[in-house]
């Protein structure tokens, strides 16, 4: 039952986001041009520790664009009508499976502009790329839970900020060492730990939001 109500909501979601192109298209457009700005400020000529840093700086910021609308643009009326068709854990997982969802195209089309623009210095990239979906499914289950809480504060947009950077920071620090080494080093050696680190986080982050996400919910 649970997994059906997922799939639906789910659903629900893609064909919202179809619906409205305009939305999804911003993103794309804010995503490009950040990027292309990045290209001209430093004009190919650029370390790996700045290419690290300015990749999940500006995917960090497509991330907030693009997940705090989870539940911040949602009416009462609706939050209403969803409480009386679906399970408040069925809401809160099939928001968290749409963002992922956005979260992977987004990270893959910035990796993209990033190797067209500023070179190609992944020296490892199977590393990167785990790294780089661990990111996105940590960035999509943080904010759509932060987005759930700030939706319940008269959709305090600042709020969001607030309550999701203790969370995040240290989840993008540890993003960040691992990329690092992808881009420096061909070995794996040293980075199972981190992987480890970001599976528990994510994880911890998944049980504690399907746990407390009916208390906000009901409220």
């Amino acid at each position: 039952m649970l997994l059906k109500e997922i799939k639906y909501l789910a659903g629900k979601e893609i064909r919202l986001e179809l619906k409205q192109k305009y939305v999804i298209n911003g993103i794309l457009l804010y995503l490009v041009s950040t990027i292309f700005v990045t290209y001209l400020a430093f004009d190919s000529v650029i370390s790996v520790e700045t290419w690290n840093s300015l990749f999940w700086i500006i995917l960090l910021f497509v991330a907030v664009n693009g997940i705090s609308k989870s539940f911040i643009q949602e009416s009462p009326a609706r939050h209403l009508y969803y409480y009386t068709i679906a399970s408040p854990q069925a809401i809160l997982l099939s928001k968290v499976f749409y963002n992922l969802l956005l979260m992977t195209i987004l990270s893959g089309l910035s990796f993209l502009f990033f190797l067209l623009l500023m070179g190609n210095l992944v020296m490892n990239m199977t590393l990167f790329l785990v790294n780089l979906f661990l990111g996105s499914l940590g960035l999509a289950s943080v904010l759509t839970m932060v987005s759930a809480i700030a939706s319940r504060a008269s959709h305090n947009f600042s709020l969001m900020a607030i309550l999701s950077f203790p969370i995040i920071l240290p989840l993008l620090a540890t993003l960040m060492k691992v990329s690092k080494s992808a881009l420096t080093e061909i070995q794996w050696t040293g980075n199972y730990s981190f992987i480890i680190i970001l599976l528990m986080i994510n994880l911890t982050v998944v049980i504690l939001a399907y746990l407390l996400f009916p208390y906000i919910w009901t409220d």
